[in-house]
């Protein structure tokens, strides 16, 4: 046992040892949703003790029996109430179970995997994904999980709960999927992932523009996946767009938390090591074989962050991206980053000609960010009178209080 630890250490700690105990739980138990209770249990009985106590010298199997004793309670007291007995929670004695634990493999990587797979289940709705991989892959607390999407903890306990159950129903396991089924199931966690960054980048609600807790959780789950997957070439250019991306948080707010936009950011406040992983990550995936939207769009992010100023983006080469980017998917909002791209190329009257297009599209006829980019095109156009009534209708379409009081202040500017 260590002395007093910092906090910040233990739950990197927790975050890193909570899948693997989880699924020496369940591989034992077969019972996800108890199994998973148990082990938040145990989590938030390690972050009381730990950084006062110290650290446990074998801190999983420390973590794996307090988490066994929690299950077996959880299942005593259900079986209080339903009359059942107890004897599956004491099958196998807890020495085993913990000796089994130690001796197993540090890196449960197929154990993480599995996990991962099961926490994307087909089944559950883009939210609950994101909410259970965050808790029982993370680690984070349903009060975290619910901090950081600026909901009520009992919205956030409904939502994992519905999660559980409906795993549970369709009888989810940590079997391993195989051929075409696993690599559907991959682009299923990749798609969490990127859900999860997404909001952590910048938030859909609320005062803050970013919570950096989410986007340097999927950065961490991404790594993860990376090193589960090494030669998958779309989770290295999911990773690598994180990189890339996440490099530019410390300059997208000013002194007062105001929205800065891309252009008119300090690259000198830009993590430079981020900036360099995220790039050599990507120059090296990109010969590997078939390209998909996550590298491509990793490759754009490169070129923005290697350009010294926004002047000198090399932005016809953006354009040739985004036009392989939009072969590998329909999608309006990749059609929406190309106007711009067009729009810096040809000129804004073709950029406005493409928005014109999309403002048909019921999907996105009225999102702030079709409005925005409209605002910022027909204000290169010098079309001052045009763009502050677009930007004020913008204004009035985002959630995010940030983007709100960036576009009405572009717009009072524009008179």
């Amino acid at each position: 046992m260590t002395g007093p630890v910092d906090a910040r250490h233990v739950e990197d700690l927790l975050r890193e040892y909570a899948p693997q105990v989880l699924v020496a739980l369940v591989r034992r138990h077969g019972d996800f949703d108890t199994c998973e209770d148990a082990l938040q249990e145990a989590l938030i009985a390690a972050a009381r003790q730990w950084p006062e106590a110290g650290v446990p010298d074998h801190t999983r199997s420390w973590l794996l029996t307090v988490a066994q004793r929690k299950y077996v309670d959880l299942v005593r007291s259900e079986a209080a109430r339903r009359r059942r007995e107890d004897a599956l929670a004491l099958a196998t004695p807890d020495s085993e179970l913990i000796a089994r634990a130690a001796d197993a493999p540090a890196s449960g990587w197929d154990d993480s995997l599995a996990l991962l797979f099961l926490c994307s289940h087909p089944d559950l709705t883009p939210p609950s994904r994101i909410a259970l991989t965050l808790r029982a892959v993370g680690g984070l607390t349903t009060a975290q999980i619910a901090a950081a999407f600026l909901v009520p903890e009992s919205t956030m306990a409904q939502r994992i709960s519905r999660a559980k159950q409906t795993i549970k129903a369709a009888g989810g396991s940590l079997a391993m999927p195989e051929g075409e089924d696993r690599a559907a199931r991959i682009a299923e966690v990749r798609h969490v992932l990127y859900l999860i960054f997404n909001e952590g980048y910048t938030a859909s609600a609320g005062d803050e523009l970013t919570a950096p807790e989410l986007s340097t959780e999927a950065i961490r789950l991404t790594r993860l996946l990376h090193r589960l997957v090494p030669d998958d070439t779309e989770t290295a250019g999911l990773l690598a767009l994180m990189l890339l991306t996440d490099a530019r948080r410390p300059a997208r707010t000013g002194s007062h938390g105001e929205l800065v936009p891309l252009a008119e950011q300090d690259r000198g406040r830009w993590d430079g090591g981020l900036v360099a992983e995220g790039v050599e990550l990507i120059s090296r995936t990109l010969p590997k074989g078939e390209v998909g939207p996550y590298q491509l769009q990793a490759a754009i992010a490169a070129v923005h962050d290697e350009a010294e100023s926004a002047e000198a983006t090399d932005w016809p080469q953006i354009l040739a991206l985004y036009e392989l980017l939009e072969r590998t998917g329909a999608n309006p909002m990749i059609t929406l980053n190309r106007a711009v791209a067009v729009a810096m190329v040809h000129g804004p009257e073709a950029g406005l000609e493409l928005l014109a297009g999309l403002a048909e599209d019921k999907r996105l006829a009225h999102h702030h960010r079709l409005l925005a980019t409209r605002a910022h095109l027909l204000e290169l156009l010098g079309d001052e009178e045009k763009a502050a009534v677009a930007y004020r209708e913008a204004a009035r379409h985002t959630t995010s209080a940030p983007e709100r009081r960036h576009l009405t202040e572009r717009a009072r500017r524009l008179g």
